[in-house]
């Protein structure tokens, strides 16, 4: 799952850690649309602050681009699972473990982290491919958190 990544929240702080996790968010797509493994792109929308559908803001960091293939969901809330079709998606692609990425990482991240884990999924955070207005968010997370490595990953799914 990439969370949030929109253009709406790339300012400040965020667009240097949001350039770094879309690094490693970019070396694990090839990995998942090898192994035939859905990839869901959650988009955040919040009229309140014009985050909306066709709008500018609505739409992912240049650096990362969902194909015509992959999953769009979009949340009204942090948790990802939360009133979207996110649960029976997974269901129907018989998954139970959760790779999640994205921004903000102590917010939707953490929430849709918890989310799956209270629907009996097996949560996993991308170590450094999370993203947060502070980076010791980002750190507390990936902290208190289920995390891989890229290298992890890459050597697990090598062996599948």
């Amino acid at each position: 799952m990439i969370i949030d990544m929109q253009k709406e929240y790339y300012a400040g702080k965020t667009v240097s850690q949001m350039d770094s996790a879309s690094e490693y968010i970019n070396a694990v797509i090839p990995i998942f649309k090898d192994k035939k493994l859905p990839i869901i792109w959650v988009y955040n929308v919040d009229e309140e602050d014009g985050v909306v559908e066709g709008s500018e803001g609505f739409e992912f960091i240049d650096s990362l681009k969902p194909s015509e293939n992959d999953i769009k969901i979009h949340k009204h809330y942090g948790n990802s699972f939360n009133k979207t079709d996110c649960d029976k998606i997974l269901q129907e692609n018989d998954i139970d473990t959760v790779l999640l990425t994205g921004f903000c990482a102590e917010y939707c991240v953490l929430s849709t982290y918890r989310g799956a884990g209270d629907l009996d999924y097996f949560p996993i955070i991308l170590k450094d491919g999370i993203a947060s207005v502070e980076e010791s968010h980002k750190e507390f997370v990936e902290k208190i958190s289920e995390t891989i490595t890229l290298g992890a990953l890459e050597k697990v799914f090598d062996s599948i």
